[in-house]
């Protein structure tokens, strides 16, 4: 963990044994599970200020997101859709169709053509 790890790891709860680490190249801020789908999202900081929707269990990366100019802090996933919300150092929030439908995913965010939900002020 840390800073500088820019791992997520997947450990059994029963044994303690690591099962799986991924490398993302990136601070790791927080980890999302899709509510509806076999899909994570991670959220970065350090080198890269986006999310990243990876497919469980295979890790394999499918689509980054990037928008944020500092570090994503926290993220949330609406109950009912796949629309999650981002908070960010850069003092904005921003929505984002994460796990939208099967059909082919856009970071334009909600359709917005990358319409940033900018709220300066927010800590």
């Amino acid at each position: 963990g840390g800073e500088g790890d820019g791992t997520i790891k997947f450990w059994n709860s029963n044994t303690g044994s690591l099962q799986n680490s991924i490398n993302t190249g990136s601070q790791v801020c927080s980890l999302l599970w899709s509510k509806h789908q076999k899909e994570i999202c991670s959220s970065h900081g350090g080198s890269e200020n986006q999310l990243s929707l990876w497919q469980y269990p295979t890790m394999s990366k499918i689509q980054d997101f990037k928008g944020h100019q500092a570090r994503v802090l926290n993220m949330e996933q609406s109950p009912e859709s796949g629309c999650v919300v981002s908070t960010s150092a850069d003092e904005t929030l921003q929505l984002w169709d994460m796990f939208g439908s099967s059909a082919v995913k856009e970071t334009d965010m909600l359709g917005m053509n990358k319409f940033m939900m900018g709220m300066p002020g927010i800590r």
